[in-house]
């Protein structure tokens, strides 16, 4: 059982329900569940033609899907970054002396094996367990 587990949610994908619930089952009484997004700035020339106040607009989207996808989840409590996904899960993690990470991973294609989901970086090198569902 942990005390402090740490969930990433990526709002465009289906799977924080099931990783939260996992979360749940794991951890001891008293314990706490952080869900965490990543919002990744647009960068390079996808940058280049977004103003601040877009940018900004973005992230109080992210904010809001956050809020909605936890409605049914009372207790836990809700953290927005910015930065890059397994760099920033990573970093946090460390930060809040998290006990475990409860992820969700799609499929790896062909792509991922040589460059790397997001869940595997996590998994690679996280600083505590890393639990991985599909």
């Amino acid at each position: 059982m942990y005390k402090r587990i740490l969930v990433p949610m990526a709002l465009d994908h289906g799977l924080s329900p099931e990783t939260l619930e996992i979360a749940r089952a794991l951890l001891q009484e008293g314990g706490e569940v952080v869900a965490l997004h990543v919002y990744e700035t647009p960068s390079g020339a996808v940058g280049a033609y977004l103003d601040e106040e877009m940018v900004r607009a973005g992230f109080e989207m992210a904010r809001t899907r956050m809020a909605e996808k936890l409605a049914e989840h009372p207790g836990v409590q809700a953290v927005l970054k910015k930065g890059h996904s397994y760099r920033t899960i990573v970093d946090y993690s460390t930060e809040i002396t998290a006990d475990c990470i409860v992820i969700g991973s799609h499929k790896p294609g062909l792509r991922d094996y040589f460059l790397g989901s997001t869940a595997a970086r996590v998994v690679r090198h996280a600083p505590c367990a890393v639990h991985v569902t599909r």
